[in-house]
């Protein structure tokens, strides 16, 4: 038995809606300029100009001395031996090699996390740094690598997070990073050069914690056509990460100063 076929139907009103079309929006971004990584560029070439000047006139490098990681003095009370390192370097090939890489990786980071907070993350990665080393060699060292480790593990991070604003880019870029500190660690390894790796993991770590639970959330903020690039991440969680990562690596140091003065 045929079936009766269906008057046909006047198309409603909603039936062939248009689809929204993307609209391009001119976003704002804030301008920084890169104040602290130029200013601890200029502090440690003035210190190295003055550890020079301290071998030609006193015949030994006396900033050096006095500040540079050595195991022995940090274990009678000279802690300001964890951190003062970092503006501290061995020849003037150690100090270009470093403040070239302060160069490259501190403008971009410093626009992104703000005067304050990359020096936060610029001292605690070096301090992290010089943790690492102080538990885990018994050699002196000096120099701001253990920084600059810091800020490469920070780039990845910033990379990472804010990948789906970033785009395409930014896969890549994560890879270039993740293969830059691959290959210094590499090198550091096996080269047989006096490279104090441990002082690298530790600033890869501590750059690496900071920067996961405080470094910048980027998201859209205002309304349209007003827009704007801001970031998420809210004051308490910035100094809720600064405090856990320095009282992480201060644990540490407590460690290793209850097992060499009650347990050795």
């Amino acid at each position: 038995m045929n079936q009766p076929t269906p008057p046909p139907t006047e198309p409603g009103p909603y039936s062939k809606m248009e689809q929204p079309q993307p609209v391009s929006v001119e976003v704002k971004l804030s301008g920084r300029k890169p104040v602290v990584t130029f200013t601890m560029m200029g502090i440690t070439i003035a210190i190295f100009l003055v550890q020079m000047l301290g071998e030609s006139v006193l015949g030994g490098d006396v900033a050096a001395f006095l500040g540079m990681k050595i195991n022995e003095y940090i274990l009678v009370g000279e802690l300001w031996r964890l951190i003062t390192p970092v503006l501290l370097h061995g020849s003037i090939a150690h100090l270009a090699l470093n403040m070239y890489a302060l160069y490259v990786f501190g403008p971009g980071l410093e626009y992104h996390y703000g005067h304050g907070r990359f020096l936060g993350l610029f001292l605690l990665a070096g301090f992290a740094g010089n943790v690492m080393s102080f538990l885990f060699s018994t050699n002196p060292s000096l120099g701001s690598s253990t920084s600059i480790f810091g800020l490469l593990a920070a780039e990845g991070v910033f990379l990472y997070q804010n990948r789906k604003m970033l785009g395409a880019q930014a896969q890549r870029a994560l890879m270039n990073i993740v293969l830059v500190a691959v290959l210094n660690l590499a090198i550091g390894m096996g080269s047989g050069l006096q490279i104090d790796n441990w002082g690298h993991i530790g600033g890869l770590i501590g750059g690496f914690i900071f920067s996961w639970f405080g470094g910048p959330r980027l998201g859209i903020t205002g309304t349209y056509p007003d827009l704007a690039v801001g970031d998420q991440r809210r004051p308490p969680e910035v100094w809720g990460a600064a405090l856990a990562t320095f009282m992480f690596f201060a644990l540490l140091v407590g460690v290793k100063f209850y097992l060499y003065y009650f347990l050795s």
